[in-house]
């Protein structure tokens, strides 16, 4: 029985979060104030008293999530993965977990990302929405159709699981999209309350400035393989661990397709670390019998 280590994204921070990590555990402690050095201010203040708006700033989230779940994967005395996998920003965490990057470079890397893709998002409005109950191959074909049709970008961003998927795109292109997934059967099509649109190619300007930083960053052999969005496979070359990285942010998140090939490499236990239980519900619906848990 292999066991599969997996780290959550963007949307499963809270308010509190790493809070008693910080008061119990003096490696944790340390840990929180390294990154508030390296990142010019008290991110832990924010995660542990901040409002819900503050978190929700992509320059505070990303950040926030990556360095949670790292204390909270550092914690763990006995963690011992055969594989790692993260969704979207998730993946900055697989690589700390098995040493392909050091906590100081990965959250360096966060950082910037977070704010390469803000900077993206103000550069062109645009957003995402959620499509419920439509088979993968069905969003892929209408978000085409709607591109070839009306010229805007719209593209399936991140496969959740079957029958979840989220689209991203111009404005206008996803207001469209939505209708013609609708039109195709889709059970609900919702706008989703974000200010861009991450895992598509309006993320290009952040793309550069982000692959500047990576290019320089040293990225080590790693432990064990990671299961990458951009290609849903084990990957353990340094070189193409980076390039995957890079692209990973114009390129979507195949999560279902990652988990299923985790488990058809022999994953049968998951453990979920960092904030929320976004991902112990996805994998649970990928396959169900999986033995599913969570630390945070």
């Amino acid at each position: 029985m292999k066991h599969a280590y997996v780290f959550p994204g963007q949307g499963s921070q809270f308010s509190g979060m790493g809070k008693s990590l910080y008061e119990s555990n003096e490696q944790a402690k340390e840990l929180f104030e390294q990154a508030n050095e390296i990142l010019g201010f008290r991110l832990s203040d924010i995660m542990f008293a901040g409002s819900d708006e503050e978190l929700k700033q992509t320059n505070v989230t990303q950040p926030a999530v990556f360095l949670h779940s790292v204390i909270a994967y550092k914690s763990l005395q006995e963690a011992r993965p055969d594989m790692v996998a993260g969704h979207s920003l998730g993946e900055f965490t697989a690589l700390v977990a098995n040493g392909v990057l050091s906590f100081k470079d990965a959250l360096r890397l966060v950082s910037i990302r977070a704010k390469a893709m803000q900077k993206a998002c103000e550069l062109n409005p645009s957003t995402m929405a959620a499509v419920l109950a439509l088979a993968d191959e069905k969003v892929v074909d209408v978000c085409a159709q709607v591109q070839a049709e009306s010229g805007e970008i719209v593209v399936a961003a991140n496969f959740n699981c079957p029958g979840q998927l989220v689209i991203s795109g111009s404005i206008k292109g996803i207001e469209i999209a939505c209708e013609q997934m609708k039109a195709a059967g889709a059970k609900r099509a919702l706008v989703l309350p974000v200010g861009g649109a991450f895992h598509s190619p309006l993320m290009a300007p952040a793309k550069e400035e982000l692959a500047a930083a990576i290019e320089a960053t040293t990225f080590n052999i790693p432990t064990c393989p990671v299961y990458q969005n951009m290609v849903a496979t084990a990957v353990t070359d340094p070189a193409e661990i980076r390039k995957n990285l890079i692209d990973q942010l114009t390129g979507a998140v195949r999560w279902t397709q990652s988990v299923q090939q985790m488990v058809a490499n022999g994953a049968i236990k998951f453990t979920e670390v960092g904030p929320g239980k976004v991902l112990q519900g996805l994998i649970g619906k990928i396959y169900k019998e999986a033995i599913v848990e969570g630390v945070s």
